[in-house]
């Protein structure tokens, strides 16, 4: 009992300051935001390491690949297992919205958003996925166009064989510096995640009631029954009994720290350690995790089904029969996996929900606002679905028996 006990000592420090931060929170309600500062310094930490750690992971994982084969097993596997969770998880919502009928008794004043900008969708691409200058590599808000860049050096450095092995050293060395960062970060994360949650619950109590108190009561728990039992059944299939175990006994931390900050980018560098502690190979995680946090959300998946939902409710339309309900699924995943990794990602879903579905436009700020309510468990899901998708990845490249390999961490 002691020995599990220091084993999870970490993970039970974390949720005793979650419970303080949200105790402050009730108490206090807007007033806490005062303590808000403390969590700012711990994301801002983490933002500022996520940059040149996604660099050299990405990279150095690339660079030291056997082969390219290795790599295009890699990306195959990964994006199958986006879609296939993708998918599971919107079924899994489109069911719990058939029983409770979200939105069928909201009475919500219904505005006219102000008229938005688009880009084209050649337009959205070109930004997405490339920089029109290299300093803008290091902003998150470019990660994809970042990650398209590292998978590029990564191959290069590995093309050029002999003369670029001191170079895939560097990269390696880099990645290992920047782990070590993220566990010196984490030692002031019960401080951070603290005041975060305080802030949290004092100022996001007074919108979980009213007209959107019924969207809530479905999200919250069919994302933490997605996500016990979900992502259990996902750990099993990818490592048996063992597998389960090394799930659960790492996934702790980048949970509460992506519940906290409402962040897939601001909680990798956490998953990252967390994928290394479970025993996922460096090459898998480090390509699979930084692609997940930009371009995997089963909780945007979720969110998505509620806001069709919702809004279908709320307009008194027939949310009912079999072309309904695989149009919704297809534009979940669509939300959940293409869109996501588009920067203003979320609100191209949400204006395609809109279109698809021939609703006013009214129903634009009605269905962001469900977003809003639900993001902190939707952000969870996303980070923990990466997790787990790095170890099916493994089960199906590695094999059965890949965690008997696996050292106790």
């Amino acid at each position: 009992m002691k020995e599990k006990l220091i084993a999870y000592r970490f993970p039970i420090i974390l949720l005793v300051s979650i419970i303080i931060g949200s105790i402050i929170g009730l108490i206090f309600g807007d007033r806490a935001s005062i303590i808000k500062p403390l969590g700012d310094i711990f994301i801002n930490l983490l933002f500022m390491v996520v940059i040149p750690l996604v660099f050299f992971s990405i990279s150095s994982a690339i660079a030291n690949m056997n082969s390219m084969k290795r790599l295009g097993k890699i990306m195959g596997t990964m994006m199958t297992v986006f879609i296939l969770t993708g998918i599971i998880a919107s079924v899994f919502m489109l069911i719990a919205t058939v029983i409770f009928s979200p939105g069928s008794h909201a009475a919500i004043p219904q505005e006219t958003p102000e008229a938005v900008d688009q880009l084209t969708l050649s337009e959205q691409l070109v930004q997405t996925f490339t920089v029109s200058d290299f300093i803008d590599l290091f902003s998150r808000k470019n990660m994809l166009a970042l990650i398209v860049f590292s998978v590029l050096i990564g191959i290069s450095t590995g093309l050029v064989g002999e003369k670029g092995k001191p170079f895939a050293k560097f990269l390696v060395s880099g990645s290992e510096v920047f782990m070590r960062l993220v566990q010196l970060i984490m030692y002031v994360a019960p401080i951070g995640l603290g005041a975060y949650f305080a802030t949290l619950i004092g100022q996001f109590g007074a919108d979980l009631i009213g007209d959107y108190a019924k969207a809530v009561i479905i999200y919250y728990p069919v994302a933490i029954l997605y996500f016990f039992i979900g992502f259990t059944l996902y750990a099993f299939i990818a490592g048996g009994k063992k597998g389960v175990g090394h799930f659960w006994k790492n996934i702790l931390s980048p949970a509460v720290t992506s519940l906290g900050t409402g962040s897939s980018i601001a909680s990798l560098p956490v998953n990252l350690q967390a994928a290394k502690n479970i025993g996922v190979p460096k090459d898998i995680r480090e390509t699979v995790l930084p692609l997940g946090a930009t371009i995997h959300m089963d909780g945007s998946c979720l969110s998505a089904m509620l806001k069709i939902a919702f809004v279908f409710g709320v307009f008194h339309m027939d949310f009912s029969g079999w072309q309904t309900f695989l149009t919704a699924i297809g534009i979940c995943l669509l939300s959940g996996i293409v869109m996501s990794g588009i920067p203003g990602g979320g609100f191209m879903g949400e204006m395609m929900i809109v279109t698809l579905y021939g609703l006013p436009i009214e129903a634009l700020p009605i269905i962001s606002a469900i977003g809003v309510v639900v993001d902190p468990p939707a952000t969870m899901v996303n980070v923990t679905g990466d997790t787990v998708s790095s170890m099916l990845v493994t089960r199906k490249l590695e094999g059965k028996d890949w965690m008997v390999q696996v050292q106790h961490t």
